[in-house]
């Protein structure tokens, strides 16, 4: 497969060109920047041989197969309209779109033009989560009560920049991390969140955006879930913590790009440390990317995913805003 990357992000020169590159006879062959200097700087230190200003330009050229989309957040949808009217499959960032009606639009235009559409959502992709899943599915807690999620970090100064002052980018802790605990959790319940209800805050950090988040999620058969989001914490970690009615899982550490974490299972018979693979998350999606665009099965987070993890936070956004419980709204899909 040779792709195409719209955008010269961080993301993709520190995690999706290797993933790209790891499968034989696949190749990055081109990169588009608004700024000229910045996509040929890019280029050259990735070893890409095109850089481009234009998208028109870009997608015109057949060697592209697919593209991966890392902009910022407003520039997802026409981004996305373009490469899938010019033929192209595509693997886009989180969120989808600024609103779920475009990410809806979007998802149902690949569908009817016969191209893969998926979502980097990569946690899904995680030994750690696929192990916690599978506990789950195996019935070791019972039926699941109820949820913690806490993914409160410290964004590191690289990557600050528009995510902590840019409104119209779509910055914010809650377009930035809520995003994928909603996907997370939608991938260990099987199931969509109802209703939320939530409140925001800005520390310091963020500048006309939301920083800090706390929410508390309803899901259809029963289950409550509560996340923490936050840009603000250096020392906190990350995790999830799953309660049922036959026992709980701890994983700490397994809110990460990297293969890393501990999964501790407690049931009335003791404690049991549980271990899982320690693959590349990346690698992994881009994988089952590469083998749907070929007719064999289906990306680890299609379109519908992405749809229904913005629609989660978008509810957040507006709960916190308006001090109401909100139904989560998704489209229609």
């Amino acid at each position: 497969m040779r792709w195409g990357l719209i955008g010269a992000s961080n993301i993709a020169s520190a995690h999706m060109i290797g993933a790209f590159r790891s499968f034989e006879g696949d190749e990055v062959v081109s990169v588009l920047s608004g700024d000229a200097d910045r996509a040929r700087a890019f280029a050259d230190k990735n070893g890409i041989a095109a850089a481009h200003t234009d998208l028109d330009e870009m997608l015109a050229d057949p060697a592209v197969d697919a593209v991966y989309i890392s902009t910022t957040n407003e520039k997802h949808f026409p981004q996305a309209m373009a490469a899938i009217a010019a033929g192209k499959h595509v693997l886009c960032e989180k969120p989808l779109a600024m609103n779920v009606a475009d990410a809806v639009t979007m998802v149902r235009a690949a569908k009817e033009a016969g191209l893969v559409f998926a979502t980097n959502h990569h946690l899904r992709n995680a030994g750690s989560h696929l192990a916690i899943r599978d506990l789950i599915r195996a019935g070791r807690i019972g039926r699941v009560q109820s949820l913690r999620v806490f993914h409160a970090v410290f964004l590191p100064p690289h990557l600050q920049g528009w995510r902590i002052d840019n409104p119209a980018a779509g910055g914010g802790v809650i377009a930035d991390i809520v995003v994928h605990d909603a996907d997370t959790v939608r991938f260990h319940l099987d199931e969509n969140p109802a209703e939320v209800v939530a409140m925001t805050a800005e520390t310091g950090l963020g500048k006309g955006v939301e920083d800090n988040v706390m929410s508390v999620w309803s899901m259809p058969s029963g289950v409550q879930v509560f996340a923490h989001e936050s840009f603000t914490h250096r020392l906190s970690g990350t995790g999830i913590e799953i309660h049922g009615t036959e026992g709980a899982i701890f994983a700490k550490g397994v809110m990460t790009q990297r293969p890393v974490g501990d999964i501790e299972l407690r049931t009335d018979a003791g404690s049991e440390a549980i271990s899982f693979p320690d693959h590349n998350l990346y690698i992994r999606g881009v994988g089952l990317f590469r083998d749907a665009v070929a007719g064999r099965g289906a990306p680890a987070a299609d379109g519908v995913d992405g749809i229904c993890s913005l629609a989660v936070a978008n509810a957040v956004a507006e709960a916190a805003q308006t001090g109401r419980r909100v139904a989560v709204d998704y489209g229609g899909i």
